[in-house]
């Protein structure tokens, strides 16, 4: 019982002679450390704020500034306040005057940042190649930059998105579907299209502008409300998305252990977060991208409602949660005022591991409500309402939900086997993305899943952020695993365990009947869904991009194409395709999407000849196509808010309602490799990260997700449904794979080397 004496911080009775207080000494340091650790938290987000805040600017500039502007002033015998002011050598007014010439400076520099930044025709330049002026503009973005920015030191000077002519989005659009349509399909939809130009269109685009010109962003609030929180079917597989380990090193085959170093990693990485020391991407280094996604990374969850959902964030949360065998646990994550060292978590997942406590009755399947629909009549927001907002469930369910970050010390054993990759890989991928339905909590930002033989992975829900920014996180815990932290040579994490060290909380739980039927049809809902997941993920190691650069294409667009020949060809036919293309460059990006089934790419495919010249004209039309949506010149964003727009109104538009509701029967999606720096690929080939996958898009569709690691490989995710007749993920991993040696042939770069 010692632990529960440590959990309290005193206890009195009165006596006859008095109060008796008996202070228990070590739970009021604790108090107190906790206190210390919580006033140095805010006072670095105070710090950081005000040096976000006057960024490019700097305390040093500061003084600078006021210095040399009061010291002209005592040399020259000037009084900038004109007597107003009455001080020797006019000090106050020197200060007030030389920090307000010290801010017009910063704004100046800003606005010109902004300006230069707004400019992209660095993206037009052939690979290889930069142009004069393309030289002058980065050096002159480096200028206005300032040194050592912190993360979120360019929120202020990025632009704002664009928004597009109604006329050149709709034309981009007629030329985007033009190869999808018959000669009659394709004039009735340009009808639709001048006629929404002309009249409807103009109307909605001036309300459009007008938010563009009020707001941050004129596409990202609505597209998170209304593509995610008010989505109101299955997130699980339809939404959330995940990520794998290592694909051929496994550094302990210790579950606790493997959680100690994973968990400290990624509370390392909050930290940093925190104190907003992660620096920001930039594009070849200089230029900066939008950093407003990291903000919810932790201590966030989706909270289901009626109509829609919510993201509740906390500024703090010093506990994770952790799942295992169908109980649920609260871990402190600090003691002694600090973060707990790997063997210390490695010690209390031992603790959980080691509980041979039975679930409460309705705790085991709980989850459930996570992955179920969201619909009024289903389970979720009124179960939450009518059976988890009092009480110990009350209690329990904000520890979970108010937690850092979920965790799960799943029961089963997952990983890549070389003499059985196809099944091990597949199966691996349904366990990140659904696992058994009941043991992930799928509305929390991300869900750490540590397995039986020490592999791991992570789930992620998709509102709060897209891959890219998970992605970062995950690359900073895969590097520091197994190299910066390290384990023994038994496989426990280095250091060792605490003697005095409180026990996990196990939560408790009243749930009545109703509500575990409630939760029994979730449950049941899900495993339909997850049961019709057919997925199928496969390294391509016969080349990567190494070898695709020597045929002068960007490897995105060789890769994109191959897809199309591989849909063509597993389907005979083509279909409106979808690549996610993000848009940082401007202030509170999220995505855009790459129309990538052009005329130019279906030409190619139809042909097939030993002819490079069509080939190349795809991969053109794909790389402008991308950089269009990347600069703000998309079309379905666009297309998204004026459809928005024209609802609030109480306008219907034909062809807004038509295009909108035109199924992506192909969704794909790049994961990016964002921290080269950190894996050493050339020396160590083995650390590569498999990369991650979704759920497919359309019943009758395939998802693909693809990872370019180093030189010579190339992951691929795919994901389709059982119950469609026209799809099948292995079937289709064939033609891909068959597809990128197919074009890899046409160069002929074994003639060309000789």
């Amino acid at each position: 019982m010692a632990e529960a004496h440590q959990a309290v911080a005193f206890q009195f009775t009165v006596t006859p002679d008095g109060i008796d207080l008996q202070l228990c000494h070590e739970a009021l340091r604790q108090i107190y450390l906790s206190g210390l650790h919580s006033w140095k938290k805010r006072f670095i987000r105070f710090k950081n704020g005000v040096m976000t805040g006057v960024y490019p600017g700097s305390p040093a500039g500061f003084m600078v500034v006021v210095v040399s502007y009061m010291s002209y002033n005592k040399y020259k015998q000037l009084d900038p306040s004109l007597g107003l002011i009455l001080c020797n050598y006019g000090h106050a007014s020197g200060v007030l005057v030389g920090t307000g010439l010290w801010v017009t400076i910063i704004m100046i520099m800003r606005n010109v940042l902004k300006s230069l930044l707004s400019w992209h025709g660095w993206m037009h330049a052939r690979h290889g190649s930069v142009s004069w002026s393309t030289r002058l503009w980065m050096l002159l973005v480096k200028v206005f930059s300032g040194r050592k920015p912190m993360l979120y030191s360019f929120q202020n000077s990025l632009p704002r998105l664009p928004v597009p002519s109604v006329k050149d989005t709709c034309r981009r659009y007629l030329e985007s579907v033009r190869a999808l349509m018959d000669d009659e399909q394709y004039e009735r939809m340009k009808g639709l299209t001048k006629d929404f130009e002309k009249n409807l269109g103009p109307k909605l685009q001036w309300y459009l502008k007008l938010k563009s010109w009020w707001a941050s962003n004129y596409v990202s609030d609505w597209w998170e409300e209304y593509i995610y929180l008010r989505g109101r079917g299955p997130i699980m597989v339809n939404s959330n998305y995940y990520a794998m380990d290592f694909l051929y090193v496994f550094p302990t085959s210790i579950q606790a252990a493997r959680a100690g170093n994973a968990i400290h990693a990624i509370m390392l990485y909050r930290r940093k977060l925190d104190r907003a020391q992660i620096k920001p991407l930039m594009l070849l280094h200089t230029i900066p991208m939008c950093s407003a996604q990291y903000e919810r990374m932790f201590n966030t969850s989706r909270v289901p409602g009626v109509d829609t959902d919510i993201l509740q964030h906390m500024n703090e949360s010093k506990h994770i949660a952790v799942f295992h065998k169908g109980r649920f646990f609260k871990v402190w994550m600090f003691y002694d005022g600090r973060l707990l060292l790997p063997r210390e978590i490695e010690q209390q997942m031992e603790r959980i591991l080691a509980d041979k406590s039975e679930p409460l009755p309705g705790e085991e399947n709980l989850a459930a409500l996570t992955a179920g629909d969201r619909w009024v009549v289903t389970p979720w927001a009124r179960a939450r309402e009518t059976y988890f907002s009092r009480g110990k469930n009350k209690q329990s369910l904000d520890a979970i939900e108010k937690a850092a970050f979920f965790v799960t010390l799943d029961d089963t054993e997952q990983r890549f086997e070389p003499d059985n990759p196809v099944k091990s890989l597949d199966s691996y991928a349904k366990s990140l993305l659904h696992g058994k339905c009941y043991d992930r909590w799928f509305d929390k930002s991300f869900n750490l899943i540590v397995f039986k033989n020490g592999t791991m992975g992570l789930n992620a829900e998709h509102s709060w952020a897209d891959a890219p920014i998970i992605g970062h996180l995950w690359e900073h815990v895969l590097s520091m695993d197994p190299v910066k932290l390290g384990y023994t040579e038994d496989g426990h994490c280095c250091g060792e365990p605490h003697p005095n060290l409180p026990g996990p909380q196990r939560l408790q739980w009243d749930i009545p009947a109703e509500c575990q039927d409630t939760i029994q049809s979730s449950l049941t809902l899900a495993r339909t869904l997850a049961d019709d997941v057919d997925c199928h993920i496969f390294p391509f190691d016969d080349f990567g991009k190494g070898l695709i650069k020597k045929c002068r294409t960007s490897p995105d667009a060789f890769i994109q194409i191959a897809l199309q020949l591989a849909h063509y060809r597993d389907k005979g036919k083509f279909c409106l395709t979808y690549e996610a293309s993000m848009t940082r460059l401007f202030r509170e990006g999220r995505t855009e999407t790459v129309r990538s089934c052009t005329m130019e790419t279906c030409a190619f495919v139809r042909s097939m000849i030993r002819d490079e010249t069509l080939l190349k004209m795809a991969a053109e039309k794909h790389q402008n196509m991308y950089r269009l949506a990347m600069t703000g010149q998309g079309i379905d964003r666009h297309l998204f808010c004026l459809y928005v727009v024209s609802k609030y109104l109480g306008e219907d538009s034909p062809f807004l309602k038509e295009v909108l509701s035109e199924p992506w029967r192909l969704s794909t999606s790049q994961t990016p490799l964002q921290q080269v720096e950190l894996f050493d690929l050339v020396r160590h080939p083995e650390y590569v990260s498999s990369g991650g996958g979704f759920g497919p898009v359309a019943d009758d569709g395939y998802g693909v997700s693809y990872i370019i690691v180093g030189e010579n490989l190339i992951n691929f995710h795919i994901s389709s449904k059982h119950s469609s007749p026209e799809t099948d993920s292995h079937r289709f991993g064939a033609n891909i794979k068959q597809a990128m040696l197919d074009i890899l042939d046409l160069f002929q770069l074994e003639k060309k080397a000789m």
